[in-house]
């Protein structure tokens, strides 16, 4: 089909098609396409302008003379092509349609070849995990979730540092409501008891404070020493710790003593709001991350092959 030696990669747009790995990625994060539609697109990268017809796709893609219907196992492979991209046949700005002839890339491409691929530091993730799997970028379109939840797709690419300033931030937050709380229990167990059950209530309070202290000290590790997997592993844990976080969101009601009832119920809704924050602030930093553990990586391995 192409020759990996002449061109390891292709750019356009905001995406990035690497022919060794056989991944495309979207602002550097890994986005899932069958390995059919991704020979469609490295055809078309390989002669961005140029018509391929029908039939020059199916040969490349069944080159053993398979029978299959060829124009329907085309369009099936262009058709899923066209949704990883985000692009339509109405209105493509990728992949264009050209009525019974063929195909045809319609953005700009840039090329690059396996010694520039080489040459740039850190971006080649998958080429580092083939030597350490640990480096492995996650895949975090299984956890980007649907509806109204947003997608990687959805939100703008953010230095890396802002993102994990601000995540670093919300953790200290929720510690400090913890430890302030499990730090002036007698008041709370005042407040609490003109409620129904306030003995039970008075208990969901320590037990919850005290088994989430460590669940964000972790978090609060993984932001700042960027583990391996550490984002992958973040977004499997915001599910569980989503009904937590909704349950803390009615702290404020504890400082009734200190603060009035309209002040708590404005705190209470911003914090309503702070874990799907959260939750977009590791996925607006998973591609800058996932860059950097491969240059650390990189830099590790160049540091022990020049000490041998």
């Amino acid at each position: 089909m192409t020759d990996p030696g002449t061109f390891q990669r292709y750019r356009f747009g905001v995406f990035e098609a690497d022919v060794s790995t056989g991944e495309l990625r979207k602002h550097g994060v890994r986005i899932k396409l069958n390995a059919q539609p991704f020979q469609v697109l490295v055809l078309l990268l390989n002669r961005p302008g140029e018509v391929l017809t029908r039939e020059q796709i199916y040969r490349e893609l069944w080159p053993d003379g398979t029978f299959v219907d060829s124009e329907h196992g085309v369009n099936s492979a262009v058709n899923r092509l066209r949704d990883a991209l985000g692009d339509t046949a109405s209105n493509p700005r990728f992949v264009e349609t050209l009525s019974r002839r063929g195909y045809r890339f319609v953005a700009p491409v840039e090329r690059i070849d396996a010694t520039q691929a080489l040459l740039l530091s850190g971006s080649n993730i998958a080429a580092d995990a083939e030597t350490d799997p640990s480096v492995a970028e996650p895949d975090l379109t299984s956890f980007a979730g649907g509806g109204i939840l947003s997608s990687p797709d959805d939100l703008p690419k953010t230095p890396y540092s802002v993102v994990q300033t601000l995540f670093v931030l919300f953790q200290l937050m929720y510690i400090g409501f913890y430890v302030g709380a499990l730090a002036n229990l007698p008041e709370i167990e005042g407040l609490l008891s003109a409620l129904p059950k306030a003995t039970s209530l008075f208990t969901v309070v320590i037990v919850t404070a005290g088994i989430l202290i460590p669940v964000r000290a972790f978090l609060l590790s993984a932001a700042l020493f960027h583990p391996p997997r550490a984002l992958e592993k973040i977004l499997k844990i915001w599910p569980f710790l989503l009904p937590f976080d909704e349950l803390w969101a009615l702290s404020p009601f504890l400082l009734l003593h200190h603060i009035n009832f309209g002040l708590a119920l404005a705190c209470t809704a911003l914090l309503v709001y702070s874990p799907f924050a959260q939750r977009s602030l590791v996925l607006m930093g998973a591609g800058d991350m996932a860059v950097k553990l491969a240059q650390t990586r990189s830099a590790q391995s160049k540091s022990k092959a020049e000490s041998q």
